[in-house]
């Protein structure tokens, strides 16, 4: 092999990685603010959101190779998040200790309550499977094939997951309103 064969073999190459770099950021990119949002809800914090987001992307980036062309992209990379967030809920449990100490809001109760508050306090009093399910159908858009891809169950689990939580938010907010009114 010549060195302008070999020169031409080395531009080539680095002419696919270009592609295959831009055809990443096309097709990961976009989903990064939904990502985001998602790690957010998983982890509760926005530092550690953010950190799970950019491994996420960085080990999508490194396997993107084995992404099959024409599929989901989106789902593929919530999958990825989900993987990672699972992993480092093991290991922190396999070593943390326990903490005692029960943790106070420094909120008071306020006269009136928003709209918004109501629905995200009645949201914190699902199961962590109905949140997920309900966090990733209706503020990510996800059906529930999809959703059943990214958690890894049956779509009728999914389904059945996102029913129930529907229902007992629905419950919640209307109790939460009922109680309202014999207070007024």
């Amino acid at each position: 092999m010549g060195t302008g064969e070999c020169g031409s073999l080395l531009a080539h190459e680095l002419s696919m990685r270009e592609d295959r770099n831009f055809e990443f950021e096309s097709a990961a990119f976009p989903h990064a603010a939904g990502l985001l949002r998602y790690a957010l809800h998983l982890t509760g914090e926005r530092t550690r959101a953010e950190d799970l987001v950019q491994e996420t992307l960085l080990a999508a980036w490194r396997s993107f190779h084995q992404f099959e062309r024409g599929t989901n992209c989106r789902a593929w990379l919530f999958r990825i998040l989900k993987n990672f967030h699972s992993s480092q809920i093991r290991r922190n449990l396999t070593r943390s200790e326990i903490s005692l100490e029960i943790e106070e809001s420094g909120l008071s109760v306020p006269e009136k309550i928003t709209a918004g508050h109501e629905v995200r306090e009645a949201f914190s009093h699902l199961s962590p499977e109905h949140r997920e399910v309900l966090q990733l159908a209706t503020l990510d858009g996800f059906g529930i094939s999809e959703i059943a891809t990214i958690l890894e169950i049956p779509a009728g689990t999914v389904a059945s997951r996102l029913n129930r939580a529907r229902q007992a938010l629905r419950a919640h907010l209307q109790k939460r309103a009922t109680a309202g009114e014999k207070n007024t």
